[in-house]
């Protein structure tokens, strides 16, 4: 094959991590407890990569945990600081949290990054990152991302990026947080798991 100039077909590969410089590591705050009494206690943030013909997308999510709802993401066809920036910043904004908020992580270099911790620090937000190597320490993220590529992806390559997006998009705003049952929030969606929370709350307060 190589004398007749010849090259074999392949499928796409997973791509390639940049390792970076360890910056800014945070100890295991969280430590597995995943089940948060009510609104922005902690958060989980994750990147995960979607295929198209155009090349990856990568796509950072931050989740609250107490209702698996998503608050924040970004979409972007490099996987930089900036894309976990992003989507935090949406959190932030969507959330305007009063209390300090625990953010977990892994390792990424995007999140060991001087820039991530200074986020957190000026917005009164605690870091908390899984411990190197261990998956599970950030277990219901990646979950979620298990999810949108079992229900919506199944293994599709997108024509572009723009068709992707659109997609995901669809998916987390018009499907999962709307309408997805849970299991964890008593078979409700996250937005209506939040409803019922804060209907409940307003109760004791008048009581």
């Amino acid at each position: 094959m190589k004398l007749e100039g010849i090259k074999a077909q392949v499928g796409y590969r997973k791509p390639r991590q940049r390792g970076g410089e360890r910056h800014v590591i945070t100890p295991n705050v969280l430590d597995r407890q995943f089940d948060p009494v009510m609104p922005n206690q902690a958060w989980v943030t994750d990147i995960t990569y979607i295929k198209t013909h155009e090349g990856w997308l990568y796509l950072a999510a931050v989740m609250d945990l107490f209702s698996r709802r998503i608050i924040g993401w970004s979409m972007q066809s490099r996987i930089t600081k900036e894309l976990v920036l992003d989507a935090l910043l949406m959190a932030v904004w969507r959330r305007k949290p009063i209390k300090g908020v625990l953010v977990h992580s892994d390792q990424g270099s995007q999140y060991t990054s001087h820039d991530w911790s200074e986020f957190l620090r000026e917005h009164g937000l605690e870091g908390s990152m899984s411990r190197r190597g261990n998956c599970h320490d950030n277990a219901v993220a990646e979950s979620f991302f298990q999810l949108l590529k079992r229900e919506r992806i199944k293994r599709k390559i997108y024509a572009t990026r723009d068709a992707a997006r659109s997609d995901i998009f669809d998916y987390i705003e018009m499907f999962y947080n709307t309408k997805r049952q849970h299991g964890s929030n008593n078979g409700l969606s996250p937005v209506d798991y939040e409803r019922q929370y804060l209907k409940e709350a307003e109760k004791r307060l008048v009581n």
